[in-house]
């Protein structure tokens, strides 16, 4: 009796399309409230240190002195919460999902001298 039930699945699954997308080939297509991983706008970034307090698993760090700014992606939960309180808006949510890695890394980030010579003072 299962071979008869096994033999109907698979004659089934013979003439059917595949329910699965070929990845790499097809890029999926992205929802709009589609959490991916976090980027930042150095260059609109006045390093207030906000998304840093906010972020309940501690992933984002900054440092005013040196102008740069830090995440640890194994950390990240991807909840928003850091681009929804930035005042800068130089936090957003981009539409693909953190790389695999089989190491704990942090992604640094620093500020050209461009921008502080332009001008602009941070904070």
């Amino acid at each position: 009796m299962a071979n008869l039930k096994i033999g109907r699945l698979i004659m089934r699954s013979l003439f059917k399309k595949p329910t699965t997308k070929m990845y790499p080939v097809v890029a999926p297509v992205w929802k709009e409230n589609t959490r991916g991983h976090i980027v930042v706008d150095m260059d609109a970034c006045i390093f207030c240190g906000i998304c840093a307090r906010k972020c309940p698993t501690d992933a984002i760090s900054v440092d005013r002195e040196t102008k740069s700014w830090a995440i640890q992606r194994m950390l990240c939960l991807q909840c928003g919460c850091c681009y929804e309180v930035c005042p800068a808006k130089c936090l957003a949510n981009a539409h693909d999902y953190t790389q695999p890695n089989a190491e704990k890394v942090t992604d640094e980030y620093t500020q050209s001298d461009k921008v502080s010579e332009s001008g602009s003072s941070p904070g």
